[in-house]
């Protein structure tokens, strides 16, 4: 039987992968790696520097694969931005199949490397259940978690997610520009690319934004919405115009 491991690697530091992680990957015959293209090659760099520090001397081979583009422009409404997802979900999945079948031995180890932690706003976990559906290929998988870009960026403006008896809302940046969510003064933000905290300028909840959060392009600004996010919107656009992408995750504080 094949077993694969889908292993949390954290928010791009070598020194936050834990000991489970590296013993895991100290343990792996076969990595699998997608490459994004040349825009975002430094999310490629920086697995290949975590596995040259941390996956030992034991022999191990790399497998990479070109990662399917998503159709954004059909973004603009939910039914239609849920459709395109599933879609390069599935194409995804194609891709992932293929190696596995291909290039992993019946008895072999292979890995996948995930950003942050595998259950938090990963689509991993939910690619290889489609495969395992499928029925063409068998394999066990462990998951390994990960500390999560939300949990480091966080750690960097030392505050804590909750509140004493507050709730706390995990949500997206096209959830957070349709309006702010009943009863939850503390909102965790992903996947932002609308800038949808300034839809709540006149609220003026605090911030901690962070931006690359555990790569040495870290970004963080923290304080009143409407005294910083003109800054945010500005480092913003300066990281991308300058990377190519952005990854940028933050906490809002009402009250």
């Amino acid at each position: 039987m094949r077993n694969i491991y889908v292993i949390g690697m954290g928010s791009g530091d070598p020194d936050q992968l834990t000991l489970q992680a590296v013993k895991a990957m100290r343990r792996v015959d076969v990595f699998f790696l997608l490459d994004k293209g040349e825009e975002k090659a430094d999310l490629l760099r920086l697995r290949h520097e975590i596995l040259a520090e941390h996956a030992g001397d034991r022999p191990y081979r790399l497998v990479e694969a070109r990662d399917p583009d998503r159709d954004r422009d059909r973004g603009a409404g939910t039914a239609a931005y849920t459709e395109a997802v599933e879609d390069w979900r599935s194409r995804r999945a194609d891709v992932y199949e293929r190696m596995i079948t291909d290039e992993l031995p019946e008895d072999g180890t292979g890995a996948f490397l995930v950003w942050g932690d595998p259950a938090l706003y990963d689509s991993t976990l939910g690619i290889l259940e489609e495969i395992l559906q499928r029925g063409r290929v068998a394999f066990d998988h462990e998951v390994i978690p990960g500390i999560s870009s939300v949990s480091a960026l966080l750690a960097r403006h030392r505050t804590g997610l909750n509140r004493v008896a507050r709730p706390v809302q995990f949500t997206t940046g096209r959830r957070l520009a349709q309006g702010w969510p009943e009863g939850v003064d503390d909102l965790v933000v992903m996947l932002d690319a609308q800038q949808a905290y300034r839809h709540h300028l006149g609220e003026d909840p605090v911030i901690h934004w962070g931006a690359y959060v555990g790569t040495p392009d870290e970004i963080l600004v923290s304080g009143r919405l409407s005294e910083v996010a003109d800054r945010i919107s500005e480092l913003r656009a300066e990281a991308r115009e300058r990377k190519g992408w952005i990854m940028d995750t933050y906490l809002l504080r009402r009250g």
